[in-house]
Parts: structure tokens; sequence; C-alpha cells
């Protein structure tokens, strides 16, 4: 069992025997910059709610594991037995809700997970926090009318251009990692928003959270982290306000193309069964913040042939970033991130804009599946298309990735369409 004790409090001198010791509020353990946005902080309308407060808090700690304990030496290579000492504003709310977070986080992760709260108060940065929103001028608070992930790839860029297109109100959340893949992307794609649609600055919001030296790539738990950073100023409104959380169905459904792709390959960033059990969380602990992907029923080409302005996204969808390993060209000597061309996120984009647009002005690194690597992916990919043709009509394969409770038909339909679309892609591919 791998246990870490966390520390948000000066004097908080709680002990486990065998157990790492880690000062959250310390730099030299992990970077987080919310708080340094101090100024935007103070325009709230309200601070942050304390339970929303507590998961943001949680959702930093759990990353934080996820990155810190290898995988490999355990029984299987995969799961790890993680036990974690959380000091919590809401003590009882936790307590009562500990099952239903763990049962979200572990299906997240695929990890075994143990949770002990203890109960803790508001530290000197969140009072001085408090008292910046309590004392700015009431006339200049910010109050968007809605919140929206903002991540730098394609599908929510697709979602700011269709809020905003109706709403100019939208408070768009994004987060950056430790690498210099994804952020000129999410800069780029903020340029483009703030000048078609004359947004001020205050309505984006982009935040890192890295655990120092991190080790384990298989981070699975960080979209949990990521949607927390909207969700903590969602709370500030203090009423009923939408969170969106736009991708495209047939990756939110996550149905694995192979039994290769159950392990580190798969992601369950928006997976229904997530997300309702995310919502529940939320509802139980009394923060008022509606989960919603807009797109939960359109395949990615849908939604670029959907779009509310099809000559702007046609125009810019080249400067957003869909790859899972943008950085990774490093590794063949080039400076600037790129697509791979080759990964699963990336051959889904090239179906969706194929189906679109006929034409792809992408810059892709491998756009032939040359490398082996490549030739091994697209290989997996075709075996994969010929089982599911070979299965077509069995609703079971939705479900493998997470139980599935309603709307079972309609998902089903989408990811006959996402498939056909992915299909009509990779029948263009020789191996």
């Amino acid at each position: 069992m791998n246990e870490i004790v966390f520390k948000l409090n000066i004097g908080d001198t709680f002990n486990v025997p065998n157990s790492s010791f880690v000062d959250l509020t310390s730099k030299k353990e992990y970077n987080h910059t919310f708080f340094n946005l101090y100024k935007l902080l103070y325009k709230m309308p309200h601070f942050f709610q304390n339970e929303a407060l507590d998961l943001w808090y949680i959702s930093l700690m759990v990353y934080y594991a996820d990155r810190k304990i290898l995988r490999k030496g355990n029984y299987d290579n995969w799961t790890r037995k993680i036990k974690l000492y959380i000091p919590v504003l809401e003590n009882e709310k936790w307590n009562l809700n500990k099952d239903l977070l763990i049962n979200m986080i572990s299906y997240l992760s695929g990890d075994i997970w143990e949770i002990e709260f203890r109960k803790r108060e508001l530290n000197e940065k969140e009072k001085k926090i408090s008292e910046g929103i309590q004392n700015w001028y009431v006339g200049k608070k910010f109050i968007p009318e809605e919140f929206c992930m903002l991540s730098g790839g394609l599908d929510s860029f697709i979602g700011a251009i269709d809020l905003l297109s109706e709403n100019k109100k939208i408070a768009f959340v994004g987060h950056y990692g430790g690498g210099k893949g994804v952020k000129p992307f999410q800069d780029n794609v903020n340029r483009l928003l703030k000048s078609k649609f004359s947004i001020d600055d205050k309505y984006f919001f982009n935040f890192n959270a890295t655990p120092i030296k991190g080790v384990e790539d298989s981070t699975r738990t960080r979209s949990f982290m990521f949607f927390t950073h909207a969700i903590i100023l969602a709370s500030c409104m203090r009423k009923k306000i939408t969170l969106n959380i736009p991708e495209n169905g047939l990756i939110s459904l996550n149905v694995p193309l192979t039994n290769s792709r159950l392990g580190s390959s798969s992601t369950r960033t928006t997976h229904p069964y997530y997300m309702d059990t995310l919502q529940s969380l939320l509802l139980n602990l009394g923060v008022n913040v509606i989960l919603k992907n807009p797109f939960q029923f359109k395949t990615k080409g849908e939604m670029l042939l959907e779009c509310k302005d099809l000559d702007f996204i046609k125009a810019n969808y080249i400067y957003t970033m869909s790859c899972s390993h943008p950085d990774q060209v490093r590794y063949i000597k080039d400076t600037k991130p790129k697509h791979c061309g080759t990964c699963l996120p990336c051959t889904i984009r090239r179906a969706s804009l194929l189906k679109a647009f006929k034409d792809d002005d992408t810059v892709y690194n491998d756009i032939d599946y040359k490398n082996k690597k490549a030739r091994a992916e697209l290989k997996s990919f075709k075996i994969g298309l010929q089982d599911y043709k070979n299965n077509e009509q069995s609703k079971f394969r939705i479900q493998i990735a997470g139980q599935l409770e309603k709307n079972i038909d309609e998902y089903n339909d989408l990811y006959k369409r996402g498939m056909y679309e992915f299909a009509n892609f990779l029948d263009l591919q020789n191996e």
C-alpha cells in the first residue's frame, strides 16, 4: 500500500508511520498556479464554496499520487494500492460521500484507493483571497452565465464557437501541464476567440498544476483535476450554473478497438458513467454546477459540419491540437510540437476532417503511418475495425468501458456512425 499524508495548513502535524508526507502549499512539491491569478479571483461575486474548494484540493492530491506512484512493479504492472490522508473543510460531508468519491476515481484510474479525511480550517492564503473578494468593488464583479472547458483541442474549440455564437458571457477554463505541446495551441485558440467574438481577457482562465518530478505517465485522473478548476470557479456564482465539457461522442464512449487499448492507452475523460458519478457527487455536496457534454451524441465529423460558424472553423481548425503526445517530435529533433498523425486521437481527427471538408491542412509528423510504431498502430486499428464489423449488431460493445443506464439506442447509433466515419478514413490507408 502506497500511503501519502497531505498538509495544507501551518501546524498540521498529522503523522502516519511509513507514509510519504506532502506539503501541498510548497512549490518544491507541487506547482499549481490557481491562486496566482488573485486579481481575477478577487472579481468573483463570492468566495469559493467550501465543498468545491475541498474537491479541488482532493483532485490535486489524487493527481499527485497518480503521477508519483509507478504502475510498473505491481502484480499486473498496472493496478496500484493507494491510501490518501486528506484535510478538508467539510469533514462530515466527505465522510458521507467517501464511497462515491472512491468509486469515481477508481473507475478513472483503474487503481484501488483508500481515503481518510480529517478536519481543517482555511489557511492564510485562502483567507487572503476571501478578504480580497469581499473588498472588491461590487460593480466590477465577474458574473459569467456559463462555464466551458477549453483545452486547445478541436472539440472544445467547436464548443466555444457554438456557445459564443449565442452568448458572449462564457467563462473558459484551460489547463496545461509540464510539457510544451499544448500551451501554444491553447494560446492560439484563446487569441482567435477573443478576436472573432470581441471577448475580454477576463473570460479566459488557464492554469498549470504539475507535481514536481512526476514519473508515471499513465495519468488517467488528469480530467478530474482539470474539471475541478472550473467547478471551483463556478461555485463562486452561488447559483445553478452549467459547465460545458465539449467532446465528441465516439471518444467519450471510449470503446477500445482492441484489447491492447484497455490499459494505458485508454482514457475515460468524459465517459457518461464518469460524468454521471461526478454529477452525483456534486449534487450530494450541494455544489450547484451542472455538467454538460453538448456533443455527447455527435461524431467529430458531425461536430465540424454542424458548427455554427462553418467558415470560421474551416479557416482555423489547423490551430488546434488533438494529438495525445505532441511533444514526442523532439525525439526526431523537431523543435515545434505537432500532431503525430498516427495515434487514435489524430486518426479520429483526420477521419472527421475527411468527412467534413474532404481535405486536411493540419501538419502531421507521419501522415502515411511509416514508422514501425505507427504501422503497428494502424494494424491494430484495422483489426479492431474488422472485429467491430463482425459484431456490429452487439449493443454490449458500448458498455465495455463503463456502464450505460439510459439512452442505449442513441449511444449505439452514435457508435455506429462514429465507426463508419473512422472506417472511411482507414480504408484509404495502406499498412
